[in-house]
């Protein structure tokens, strides 16, 4: 009676036996609070600056200072998961609820160790997230990380300094940054679209008549006409255009008149542009010989450092037709 009396008040733990834990080990609660606080807040910013970065031009000085501060991050979450754990003993999260990872004999665990730990957890997530919940079976709280690298979480006495105020601190930063990320992205977008919406409404406007006038000459004035026309290009197609100008005269045509029926635009950027235009004319000089003339072309346009647009590129879809008049 004596011995089963005594077998019932001090059963034997075959795992706490095993390890020979003197501590107990941290509760699963409070070990997901210092994730959320470790992991979670950066998370939240990386994700905040990848979303807004797919809205700034590619290449782009914006572009470049989301990535260097997803970097800045990424380290600064490393430095916190890894370093400070290793020389003073707790990341923020887990100094703000009094934890340390230790290895099974209780003694600190080194950069390294934290490391694979930290590698280790892809199983845990890999795992349909099951190797993160283990701990709630498991009597040692471990998750599959923590067996596989052999570490436990183990309360201890939290640092005296003021970690609260810190982690406050910290979560603010996060906060803000997301705010600063979103607005400046919302801003370049909204400064972007008000640009696009400027180009398409200049070329509108602005596009057929640059083409006209490229496009138009008069045997008294052909010198001056062929001038304006190449002022109306960029200089990688000004050359194009001065030879087909020289093989129009080499041809013997004397006088060239067009104008746009009809345009659209078929994209824009703040600096770019490209439109369609359906264009009519009239060609030669005797009022009784004149050739009506019919034409479709792609125009693309660039903005100059003036802010002039200028024609960058001029392709015929449809060669001119040209009729008699009346026929």
């Amino acid at each position: 009676m004596t011995s089963l009396t005594a077998v019932h008040e001090a059963p034997v733990d075959p795992v706490a036996a095993g390890e020979a834990v003197d501590e107990t080990v941290a509760a699963w609660s409070a070990r997901a609070g210092a994730f959320a606080v470790d992991i979670l807040t950066g998370l939240a910013v990386l994700v905040t600056l990848a979303v807004v970065s797919l809205t700034a031009p590619q290449r782009s000085s914006l572009w470049w200072g989301y990535l260097i501060a997803m970097g800045v991050v990424v380290l600064a979450m490393a430095v916190n998961r890894l370093v400070l754990p290793a020389v003073v003993g707790f990341s923020l999260g887990r100094a703000l609820f009094g934890l340390a990872v230790r290895k099974r004999d209780g003694s600190p665990v080194g950069v390294w160790r934290l490391l694979l730990r930290e590698v280790a957890h892809l199983l845990d997530t890999a795992a349909l997230c099951v190797g993160w919940l283990w701990p709630l079976w498991d009597r040692r709280r471990r998750t599959f990380a923590d067996l596989l690298v052999r570490t436990e979480v183990r309360p201890v006495q939290p640092p005296e300094r003021n970690i609260r105020k810190l982690t406050a601190i910290v979560l603010t930063v996060a906060t803000l940054a997301c705010a600063a990320a979103v607005g400046v992205s919302y801003w370049v977008v909204y400064r972007h679209e008000r640009a696009v919406d400027e180009t398409k409404q200049q070329i509108a406007e602005q596009g057929p008549r640059i083409v006209e006038q490229m496009l138009s000459f008069k045997r008294d004035t052909m010198a001056e006409d062929f001038a304006r026309a190449q002022s109306l290009t960029t200089d990688g197609y000004r050359e194009q255009l001065i030879a087909q100008q020289k093989a129009g005269q080499d041809a013997g045509v004397s006088s060239n008149e067009y104008w746009a029926v009809s345009s659209a635009v078929l994209k824009a950027t703040p600096d770019a542009a490209e439109m369609l235009l359906a264009m009519q004319g009239q060609r030669g000089d005797n009022p009784q010989e004149l050739k009506f003339i019919t034409a479709t072309v792609q125009v693309e346009f660039e903005k100059s450092r003036d802010g002039q647009w200028r024609v960058a590129k001029l392709t015929v879809l449809k060669r001119p037709q040209m009729n008699a008049q009346g026929q």
